[in-house]
Parts: C-alpha cells; structure tokens; sequence
C-alpha cells in the first residue's frame, strides 16, 4: 500500500463525522419586511409563529372563547394591512401585543352590552350550588371565580393586570404597548389589584 493511500486512509477515521446544521429561523424582522413586500408565505410563518401568542391574550382579555377566535382573526387581517408600519424600534412581539391589545380594546369599546352582567348571577348561583369533593375541585372554582372577577374588570385595568401579572411585561413594556406614560401603567395596576380585591371580597 502506497503512503499516499496509507494517509488517505487514516485521515478518513480521523475526520470528525459533519454535524447536521439546523437552519437558523429567518428572525419576525425579515419576515415582516419580506410580508410589507407582498410576500405571502412570510405572512404565513408570521401567522404560524405567533397565533397561539395572540390567541392566548385575546382569550385573557374578553374570557371568551368565540370572541378571542374572532378578535384574533381582525387582529391578523390588521397586521396584513400595518405590516409595512413596523421599524424594527421595539419587538415584534411587542408591537404585535400593542396591535392585539389596541384591537381588544376597541372590541369593548363597541360592545359595552357585553353580557358580563347576565353572567355575573348566574356565576354566582353556581359557584353557591357547589360543594367542592376535593381539593382540585376547590381549586378549579377558585380560578373560575378569579377570570370572572377580572372580566368585570374595566378595560384599561384589565389590560395592564393582565400584561404585567399575567403575561409578565415590565412597567416600560406595557407603556409601549398601551401608548402611555409608564406611571400611568403603575397606577392602572395598582387600582386593577385594588379592584380585584374588593371582587373576590364581594364587595362593590
């Protein structure tokens, strides 16, 4: 056998065997230029990426499943429409919470009938009737009562309760997402808490 073959042969269990490279996933930025250039699929993965996100707030926000589908959907087919409005100053994300957020809002704004109120006996005629078995049950009610005192919520309080204590925002970050001062974030907090309390009190 040759040296040269000899070498060959040796450097062929010596080189290390290539490592598969997992592609690196095109960042919501490029996604979000390439879909204000009419890229579809772009638009796609944005949707992909980030519709359990907008989901899952829109559901915190109005407590209903029906509602929280449809305010989801308007949500998208805005951000079809303002895709080409975002810079790059702040997150995606967090321009897409402003987007979703601002949407809830002025779903509430429409709806002020929202049927909170007829709910609000027939929760309370529930939560009378039954008789917890066990401690799971005991912590099930506890959390139904807990969402039905935060839909009574006003709006704004409801928002910054949810982002910050939820969601986990800083004061700064909701700010940017509400368009407000962040003392304005502290206080609407602070009275959402205040709120809550008297709520699950019973109090008015």
């Amino acid at each position: 056998m040759s040296a040269e073959a000899v070498l060959d042969n040796s450097q062929l269990h010596t080189l290390p065997a290539p490592r598969e490279v997992t592609p690196k996933r095109t960042s919501d930025f490029a996604l979000a230029q390439r879909a204000a250039h009419g890229d579809v699929q772009a638009f796609e993965e944005l949707f992909r990426l980030h519709r359990r996100l907008v989901y899952g707030l829109c559901l915190r926000m109005t407590q209903d499943v029906a509602e929280a589908e449809d305010v989801t959907q308007e949500v998208f087919v805005l951000l079809f429409r303002k895709i080409g409005g975002f810079r790059g100053e702040a997150s995606f994300t967090t321009w897409l919470h402003r987007l979703t957020v601002n949407q809830v809002l002025m779903r509430f704004r429409k709806n002020k009938s929202r049927r909170e109120d007829a709910l609000e006996d027939e929760d309370l005629q529930s939560h009378e009737s039954i008789h917890p078995a066990s401690p799971k049950a005991a912590q099930l009610i506890d959390r139904i009562t807990l969402e039905s005192a935060i839909a009574k919520l006003p709006p704004g309080y409801r928002a910054a309760f949810i982002l910050h204590d939820v969601e986990g925002y800083e004061h700064e970050e909701i700010a940017r997402i509400l368009g407000c001062a962040v003392g304005t974030s502290k206080s609407q907090l602070h009275k959402a808490r205040t709120k809550l309390r008297k709520l699950l009190a019973g109090r008015p």
